[in-house]
Formats: C-alpha cells, sequence, structure tokens
C-alpha cells in the first residue's frame, strides 16, 4: 500500500477524529486508521485499522488526498475507490463503489460492540471514554463482535456494497452517553463534501497571503491550521489549535502564540482565544502549564514567557485589542511575569533561571549540557520585553504608580543582565549560584535581539556579526554547523525551527536590519514550501525532520510569507 506518502492527517476544523497512518515506533505505517484524539498524545489514538476488500480479499490501494475529502483507491488500476469525508466534526462518513470495507478495531479492557433495531451498531471504548456509533446508510454492513466473559473478544466491521447500486455508505459517529443522529446525514455524501470544501475555502480566504511562488506552501500551512483546530471542551475552555494531529496532539505554552500570531490580521477573535488559552487554567502561583489538552494539564515543567512578546508584535498591527481586552490579561501576564522572580530565582540575584532545557522551548539546547539550573540571556530579554508590555498596558488602563513600576523593574533587569551575560564577544549563559559562564554555539544566545534600541549601537554590530556562523542556504541553524555538538537531526543541537526563525525576524526588524529580517523569512518559505511544515528542518539540506504536519510551522510560514509580500508591495509604492 501507499500510504507512506501520506504526511498529514486528514481532519477538519473542530473534530477529534482523524484518518492517517501512526507514526510511532513499531506501527505500521502503511496502513490507515481512524483515530481519536482526546486526551492528548500519552494515549492510544487508533480506533479502526482500514482495509479496502474486493471479492473478500484485502488488497491494497494508494491514497489521494484532498482538505476535503480521502480517496483510497486500488492499485489494480480499476476506477473504483472509496471515498471518506467529514459531516460534521463528530463524525466520519466513508463511501466505497465496487469494493467493500474492513475496519478491524483497536481494543482495551471492557472494550464492547452491540447491535440496535435500526441495524446500527455501537462501540463501547474504555481507553477512548468514548462511544462510537457506526450507521450503515447504504448497502450492507456486517458486525462481528462475540462478547466473552467482560468484553468483546474482537471487532470487525465489513461493509459491502448495494448488489443494484454497487454503493456502500456508512457513517461513524462519536458522542460520549447519548447518540443523537445529525441532520448532517440527511444530506448525500457529495453535499456533505461541498459543505466542507466551502468551509475550507472561507478559511484559506482568511489566511494570510503570500506570494504566489509559495502557493503549495500556503496550501498546506492553511489546510493544517484550519484542520488543527478542535472544539471547547474539558481543559480547553476555547477553541484551541493543536499542535499536530498526527501526534503532538497537544498545545504548548509558547506555540500558541505563534499561531496566534498568524491569525490575527483575518481572524482575530480566534487570536486572541488562541493567546488566552493558557491564561484560563494558570495556576494560583502564576504558572502556566506545560500543555494542555482536553483532559489534563502537565505541570512537570513550563515554557518560555514570549506572552509579553506576543502581545507586543500584535497590537503593533491592530488596534483590536481594547482597552477591555488589555484589562482581560493584565492581571494574568503580572502574575506569570512575577512567577518568574518568584519561583525561578533561586539565588535571589534578579536574573530568573531555568530549572530544565525543557522550560526554556530549546529542549536540549547545548547550553544546557553541563547542568542546571542555568539563567540565560533570552529569559531576561523575554522578560524585559513583558515588564515593557506591562508598563504600557497599566499607562493605557490610568494605572499610572504601575506602569512606573514595570518601568523601573524592566530597566533594572536590562541592566542586570548586561552584567551578568554580556562579553566582548556577545551574550554567554551561566550556571545560577556560582554564575560559571556557559560559552556553547547556541542560537539561543541571540534571541536577544528582540531588545531592539535597548541594545547599544555596538552590542547590535556584535550579535549581528556572530549570527553569522549560523547561517545556512535555509536559515538559522539552533546550534552552529562548526560546533562539535552540532547534529542534522539533533532536535535544538543544529536543525531549524519555527519559533526562533521568527523571534529571530522580528529582533533584526527591531534592530533595523530588514532586508536580513526580509532574507530570512524568505530562506524559511523557500524550504517549507519544497519540504512541507515539518516539526524541524535540516539546516544543511532543508529537508523537513520529525513530525510533518506542524502548525507553528505553518503559522511562522504564512507570517514570513506575508512579509515578504508587505515587503515587495513597499517596494512598489515607491
Amino acid at each position: 500500500m501507499k500510504v507512506g506518502n501520506m504526511t498529514i492527517p486528514f481532519s477538519r476544523y473542530g473534530s477529534y477524529l482523524v484518518i492517517s497512518p501512526i507514526y510511532t515506533r513499531g506501527s505500521d505505517q502503511n496502513a490507515l486508521y481512524i483515530r481519536h484524539i482526546r486526551g492528548g498524545d500519552e494515549k492510544e489514538s487508533a480506533l479502526f485499522k482500514m482495509e479496502m476488500v474486493r471479492d473478500h480479499q484485502v488488497i491494497d490501494y494508494e491514497v489521494e488526498w484532498a482538505p476535503h475529502l480521502l480517496k483510497l483507491v486500488p492499485m489494480d488500476g480499476s476506477s473504483d475507490s472509496i471515498e471518506c469525508c467529514f459531516s460534521s466534526d463528530k463524525t466520519i462518513r466513508i463511501r466505497g463503489k465496487a469494493l467493500g470495507l474492513k475496519l478491524t478495531a483497536i481494543t482495551g479492557a471492557y472494550d464492547y460492540a452491540l447491535p440496535f433495531p435500526d441495524q446500527s451498531w455501537e462501540k463501547n471504548s474504555f481507553v477512548q471514554q468514548r462511544r462510537f456509533r457506526m450507521i450503515p446508510l447504504e448497502g450492507t454492513m456486517k458486525v462481528d463482535a462475540p462478547f466473552e466473559v467482560d468484553k468483546s473478544k474482537h471487532i470487525t466491521v465489513c461493509c459491502e456494497p448495494d448488489s443494484s447500486s454497487q454503493i456502500f455508505d456508512i457513517a461513524i459517529s462519536e458522542y460520549q452517553l447519548v447518540f443523537e443522529k445529525e441532520n448532517s446525514l440527511e444530506m448525500s455524501f457529495t453535499e456533505n463534501v461541498e459543505q466542507v470544501a466551502d468551509e475550507f475555502k472561507q478559511w484559506q480566504e482568511k489566511t494570510l497571503k503570500v506570494p504566489t511562488s509559495f502557493h503549495k506552501g500556503h496550501d498546506m500551512a492553511s489546510y493544517i491550521t484550519w484542520s488543527c483546530v478542535v472544539k471547547p471542551e474539558g481543559l480547553l475552555t476555547r477553541p484551541a489549535m493543536y499542535m499536530s494531529k498526527n501526534w503532538m496532539t497537544n498545545i504548548w505554552s509558547w506555540d500558541h502564540c505563534f499561531n496566534a500570531m498568524a491569525l490575527f490580521e483575518q481572524l482575530p477573535d480566534l487570536a486572541w482565544d488562541q493567546y488566552c488559552i493558557f491564561f484560563d487554567q494558570q495556576d494560583e502561583s502564576g504558572a502556566l502549564p506545560d500543555f494542555l489538552n482536553d483532559q489534563w494539564a502537565l505541570w512537570n515543567c513550563c515554557k518560555p514567557p514570549i506572552h509579553g512578546w506576543t502581545l507586543r508584535w500584535m497590537m503593533a498591527r491592530s488596534p483590536f485589542i481594547d482597552n477591555e481586552k488589555l484589562q482581560e490579561v493584565y492581571e494574568p501576564l503580572s502574575r506569570w511575569t512575577n512567577w518568574w522572580f518568584s519561583y525561578r530565582d533561586d539565588d535571589q540575584d534578579g536574573i530568573a533561571q531555568y530549572n530544565h532545557g525543557n522550560d526554556s522551548g530549546w529542549d536540549n539546547s547545548t547550553v544546557f549540557s553541563k547542568g542546571i539550573p542555568v539563567e540565560t540571556p533570552d529569559l531576561s530579554a523575554f522578560l524585559i520585553v513583558q515588564m515593557d508590555v506591562l508598563a504600557m498596558i497599566a499607562e493605557r488602563l490610568d494605572k499610572a504608580d504601575e506602569a512606573l513600576e514595570w518601568k523601573k523593574r524592566a530597566d533594572e533587569t536590562f541592566l542586570k543582565m548586561i552584567d551578568h551575560f554580556w562579553t566582548k564577544k556577545g551574550f554567554r549563559a551561566c550556571h545560577s549560584y556560582s554564575h560559571k559562564p556557559i560559552e556553547e554555539k547556541s542560537l539561543l544566545l541571540y534571541i536577544p535581539l528582540i531588545l531592539g534600541e535597548r541594545l547599544t549601537d555596538q552590542q547590535r554590530k556584535i550579535l549581528l556579526e556572530g549570527l553569522q556562523q549560523f547561517q545556512t542556504e535555509f536559515g538559522f541553524a539552533t546550534e552552529s554547523v562548526d560546533s562539535p555538538y552540532y547534529r542534522e537531526d539533533g532536535y535544538w543541537r543544529g536543525p531549524i525551527w519555527a519559533p526562533s526563525t521568527m523571534l529571530l525576524i522580528d529582533g533584526l526588524q527591531s534592530c533595523g536590519e530588514n532586508e536580513l529580517a526580509r532574507k530570512t523569512a524568505e530562506k524559511f518559505c523557500i524550504m517549507a514550501n519544497q519540504s512541507g511544515m515539518a516539526e524541524n528542518f535540516n539546516a544543511i539540506t532543508g529537508k523537513g525532520l520529525r513530525d510533518p504536519a506542524f502548525t507553528w510551522t505553518s503559522s511562522v510560514f504564512l507570517i514570513a510569507g506575508n512579509i515578504i509580500n508587505e515587503a515587495a508591495n513597499r517596494s512598489v509604492s515607491r
């Protein structure tokens, strides 16, 4: 079967259902599965393995994919096919012509299936904590689910076409307790497909515009961002754009910021939901969880405080964030800022620390290779920007004394940052307490470019010169290619990432280096347009690495492409 080239999961806006291969170690990546992704990436997601049947024999097929329709085509050269679409965010509809379909359930403890008088069947999945109703609409559906002791021994569903029309048509709908048949199933399969196509078209029309040479990437990025949104449920108090529907099926507390930025111009309400969703789960101490899904949050680590930087970026681009919205985020952002100084400054020197690489977002960066906790200049830069933004918000909300206090704290932290980290060659990191220098060749040490005019001309010059050691044909590697620790697929020890690229694009713009920022954006777009919206990229070849369908990569691609467009428009207007 040729499904290995299907790197982008088939889903739709709002849905927790997915059709895709399973890209985990030991899994059969040449098979398609119907999956359910509530509960995040630690839970088994597979519901049914899908197999094509002709004359009672399983046959091979290949996949043709579009945002609104997934087609399984037999490899025997016939024009027959099995087609899949989403009739709603809760229901997958599958139609076959002159072919059969076999669904083999992935079962766990106590899972069972039972029939209903209308010929439908219910699969009750204890692992998924959901029920799944299988509804025959045309043709025949036969279910084999022998019950033994306390569960069905196995569950297989065989769909065969009607003898006259040569069509089978079934729906699989998910629910928690009570099944209610949807009106969408009164529509034809073709009408369901057309409805989804129209919804995606409306979304794509509201995505940021990029140069026409990047239309392939624009199609991918538009679809990935659209299809990775899940509806509010449980801990997800707002619509949430997951990082992926492959296996990174959560939202992380810095990833969501880049997705908010890409949505902000055309879909500001949804962007605001992405920005605020972690504040809805903020701990009373001020901390934000590392990640969220509908069922649980992880508190073992956190992510860097880029939320002030994100807010600054969005406010510079639209008046949408009015005083009412600033009032909504002022206290949560204040508590998040204070948390770092209260609970991540163990030596009480006024410089916050990371207790683990995961806290920085740069999980295995060489900055953390010689022990923890570590004080780094990027963290101080984020907090300085955040306090500057809080000062601006306080002033707009007529909190004059608080505005002065935030400004004072930002200035004081900047002076301490320079004293701690600045050398004749640029910034370094250091161990907390001992302040023993850490002088690795990590791109993380150049993120303070986001401070812009706070840096002197000489400091900006030194940083810009040092930045060149990370430059490749496709952008800035996260570890210098000359470093003995550089690895082509080393996660944060070499590959190019969307967030580091976006932070540096903004940092370069803040330092007046607009042409270098534009070139950096262009390199990233060329790479992603060619290699897909991967989690990260080989810095030398530009090949996509790890999860092949990531939303923050898609969002940064859209932002970067829009920067190129805006630069071209300014050039024409001159």
